[in-house]
């Protein structure tokens, strides 16, 4: 069976990720060991907290370099996708550089921070993650206080305030914004197509 490893360096909180996988039936390991992880079918990349910590436990755990040279699907949730970008206003700290682009934040003079709640998408391009999804018929639950731009690299964009990367994809990297494990059956199938792809 394959298997997803999931990386607890710089996060915390785990259990809704946990759940979603096991009612969709994704064989997992929670770690922060690079060898378990570059033995893993496919690697989850959740992040609570902040940009500068979790880079700060990126290098703690020597995971910088093995998550950068990763060769199979690696999908970044929340935090997790916005470390995949150069930098982050977050800590003013640069990031995986994965992806072109700086993470800035709302601005609170224009909507409120954070983004929070259950909010609509906008297809940008096509992606094995969105079979058998429609984005016009579906929201997503968001808890964000930075934010990703629209670029090549966008899949999906949400609107709060103004556009922002809500799904991203470059090479094997993906990202997702929202919190999938807390988007219901939606939330549930990304991680099903998400499985498919490993």
């Amino acid at each position: 069976m394959k298997k997803v490893a999931i990386i607890t360096s710089g996060g915390a909180n785990f259990y809704s990720i946990e759940m979603a996988l096991e009612r969709v039936g994704v064989n997992y390991e929670l770690t922060r060991d690079k060898d378990v992880m570059n033995a893993a079918d496919g690697v989850l990349l959740p992040g609570v907290g902040s940009a500068s910590y979790a880079m700060e436990a990126f290098k703690r755990d020597d995971l910088i370099e093995a998550i950068r040279d990763y060769k199979k699907p690696l999908l970044g949730i929340c935090l997790g996708m916005q470390l995949l970008f150069d930098y982050s206003e977050e800590g003013d700290v640069d990031c995986l550089g994965i992806i072109p682009g700086k993470i800035t934040r709302f601005d609170d003079t224009k909507v409120i921070v954070p983004h929070m709640g259950w909010d609509s998408l906008s297809s940008e391009k096509e992606s094995p993650l969105l079979d058998g999804i429609d984005l016009n018929s579906e929201d997503l639950y968001f808890v964000h206080s930075f934010f990703a731009p629209i670029s090549n690299a966008t899949i999906a964009s949400c609107n709060y305030g103004a556009p922002f990367s809500a799904m991203v994809n470059k090479d094997n990297f993906y990202g997702m914004q929202f919190h999938p494990e807390k988007s219901s059956k939606t939330g549930e199938k990304l991680f099903a197509n998400f499985a498919k792809m490993l």
